[in-house]
């Protein structure tokens, strides 16, 4: 008969194509308080497949770089399946796309494999408690990345009538056609074309739409 300190242990699995470090992880688990590894994988594959069998695991941590379907596709598919198990990347990897990659995908915290072992139990207990662990280089990288998507739309003078005709560029429609749309001469729609090319300092059609585009100006 399980006592409630049993009962009352959260569950953790671990997906890890290594055998030793896969081991040495489930241990780490085992050993901590209120922590239980109830499973240890090589593969994504096999862990989705127990997903469908067992009771949901409160955490996973998961090695992006594995034999099969990657960590980030198996982190979308856990949460697909378990939208409340936290999955936490533990990787050798700590470049810009895999950190926002994993983090697009659902990942609750990304850690490198040489953090200590008081630091990887730390962050679990982090993470139960509705943090986002990772160590302060990732962290610093996911500010920045996150600082550069999130920057404020430019601001180039274009007015109202100039942006109604750059929407129109950019869905393609000749001069013509946006000449006929918006009831004015062909001369006038060349006109705010011109000016439009010089406030945003492009030379073309297509440098106006690119540039549109690439910073979301509309």
């Amino acid at each position: 008969m399980m006592t409630d300190s049993e009962t009352t242990r959260l569950s953790v699995w671990v997906v890890e194509d290594n055998a030793s470090y896969r081991e040495n992880i489930s241990e780490l688990v085992r050993q901590t308080p209120a922590l239980h590894c109830e499973h240890a994988f090589s593969s994504c594959e096999a862990a989705l497949e127990e997903l469908h069998r067992s009771a949901f695991p409160d955490i996973i941590l998961m090695d992006i770089g594995l034999p099969g379907m990657s960590g980030i596709e198996g982190v979308q598919k856990v949460k697909a399946i378990s939208p409340e198990t936290r999955v936490v990347m533990l990787t050798v990897f700590d470049e810009n796309d895999m950190i926002f990659r994993a983090i697009c995908a659902g990942a609750s915290g990304y850690l490198l494999k040489s953090e200590s072992t008081d630091r990887i139990v730390s962050s679990l207990r982090e993470v139960l408690s509705g943090g986002a662990p990772m160590n302060a280089q990732i962290a610093r990288k996911v500010v920045d990345m996150f600082s550069r998507l999130a920057a404020p739309k430019g601001d180039y003078g274009l007015t109202s009538r100039e942006r109604e005709i750059l929407q129109s560029l950019v869905d393609g429609l000749s001069k013509k056609v946006i000449a006929d749309k918006l009831f004015l001469s062909f001369h006038t729609i060349d006109m705010h074309m011109r000016g439009i090319y010089t406030k945003l300092q492009v030379h073309s059609r297509s440098g106006a739409v690119a540039k549109a585009l690439k910073e979301n100006l509309l």
